[in-house]
C-alpha cells in the first residue's frame, strides 16, 4: 500500500448493490473519490446526469460550488473523499419541448432518492466508512445528513455544528433497517451545494460552515 492510495470499491459489493437496487429508477453507478487515507468525508446525496457519465462525484454545477466551498477551508479535491448516500443516479421521466419542432421529448430528470433506493445502497457507504475511518465527516444536505444520524435531523437546524456521534450502519443484508456504530464520529453538517441555485440566502451559511471545517482541519487534523 502507498501513501497515495485510492480506495476501489469491491467489484463484489458493486454486484451485490447492483443486485439489491433491480426495479428501482436507477441507472449508472458512480464510485465515490479519494485516497484511502483521507482524513476528511463528504457525504452527499446521489449523482446527476454529469457523473453517471464521467464517472467523478460532484462534476457538474454543484460540483463547481462545492469546490469553492472547499476552497474556504483550505481544500482540494485532493484532501478529500467524496461520496453520497446513494452512488447510482435516482431519476424520474419527464417531457421537453424541443426548441426547433416544439415536440415534447421525453427524458429523464434528476430526483432525491427514497429511503428503500438508500437502504439498497447503504452497504457501499458503510464500506467506506469502514476502510476510511475519517477523521471529520461534512455531510451536503438532508439526504446525506439523514442517512447517517436518522430521519429526525435537519440540516437547516445544526448546520456549522460540530456533532460528535455514532452513525447509522445497515443491521444486516436481509433487513432493511440501520443500527447505530459501536464508535463515535465527528460532523459538521451543511447545505448541498446545489442549493444556493434556488435560494442564494444560503450562500454566507454555506461559507460559514466552511469556515469552521477549515478551523478544525486546522486545529485537529495534520
Amino acid at each position: 500500500m502507498t501513501e497515495h492510495e485510492y480506495l476501489q470499491t469491491p467489484k463484489p459489493l458493486i454486484k451485490l448493490v447492483e443486485k439489491r437496487s433491480e426495479g428501482f429508477k436507477l441507472e449508472g453507478f458512480v464510485p465515490g473519490q479519494g485516497k484511502k487515507q483521507s482524513q476528511i468525508m463528504f457525504v452527499g446525496e446521489a449523482p446527476g446526469e454529469t457523473e453517471i457519465h464521467n464517472f467523478i462525484p460532484f462534476s457538474g454545477r454543484a460540483g463547481d460550488e462545492l469546490m469553492k466551498f472547499m476552497a474556504i477551508a483550505g481544500l482540494t479535491r485532493e484532501d478529500v473523499y467524496i461520496t453520497s448516500s446513494v452512488r447510482s443516479r435516482p431519476y424520474r421521466w419527464g417531457e421537453k419541448k424541443d426548441r426547433k419542432t416544439g415536440e415534447l421529448i421525453k427524458r429523464r430528470y434528476n430526483r432525491a432518492p427514497n429511503q428503500a433506493e438508500i437502504y439498497a445502497q447503504a452497504p457501499i457507504l458503510d464500506f467506506e466508512m469502514k476502510a476510511i475511518q475519517p477523521k471529520l465527516i461534512v455531510t451536503l444536505g438532508n439526504i446525506g445528513l439523514r442517512r447517517l444520524l436518522g430521519k429526525n435531523f435537519t440540516v437547516s437546524e445544526i448546520h456549522g455544528e460540530l456533532l460528535q456521534q455514532p452513525i447509522q450502519q445497515l443491521a444486516s443484508l436481509d433487513e432493511n433497517r440501520f443500527v447505530l456504530s459501536e464508535k463515535n464520529y465527528t460532523i459538521i453538517p451543511t447545505f448541498h451545494p446545489a442549493s444556493i441555485f434556488y435560494n442564494r440566502k444560503l450562500l454566507p451559511l454555506i461559507e460559514a460552515d466552511f469556515k469552521a471545517v477549515g478551523a478544525y482541519k486546522k486545529e485537529y487534523l495534520t
